[in-house]
């Protein structure tokens, strides 16, 4: 799917109202991809209202809505998961976006939501575009994916 930043952002809110407690969504895409931005838009779905920031030094930044968001950043930890209790997010009352989340390989959930992001143009400031496939990975996923 293509969208410029306005059209993925309304994509992005709509996934969010349809998501539950305890879903895992997995952004990957390179630097300036549109990560973040796509968590805004979940998070305006789950009714959370403040200022979307990227925990890239924060390793998780957490916000209350509909349900809690737990915004991961998982780039820096390298190959120690075990370096914060991602379980407890992963397992808790919210629903947790894992950027870079790739990089955790056989430490990720059995489910979860892939969401891959190709920036094919050279900002959203000119109206580029972006690509996002979803990759489902598990039942809960195709469901979600097939209400969309």
């Amino acid at each position: 799917m293509k969208f410029n930043e306005s059209e993925m952002l309304k994509f992005a809110e709509k996934l969010g109202e349809n998501l539950q407690a305890q879903d895992i969504i997995v952004l990957t895409g390179e630097l300036g991809a549109g990560k973040t931005t796509f968590v805004k838009g979940l998070a305006l779905g789950l009714d959370i209202h403040q200022m979307i920031k990227s925990p890239t030094y924060t390793i998780v930044r957490e916000y209350e809505g509909r349900l809690p968001l737990y915004h991961m950043d998982v780039y820096r930890i390298g190959d120690d998961p075990d370096s914060f209790d991602m379980d407890d997010y992963l397992f808790g009352e919210g629903v947790s976006v894992i950027e870079w989340g790739e990089l955790l390989g056989r430490d990720l959930p059995e489910e979860y939501l892939e969401i891959v992001f190709d920036k094919y143009a050279e900002s959203f400031a000119t109206d580029a575009n972006r690509e996002i496939s979803l990759i489902p990975h598990g039942k809960r996923y195709q469901d979600l994916i097939s209400k969309m």
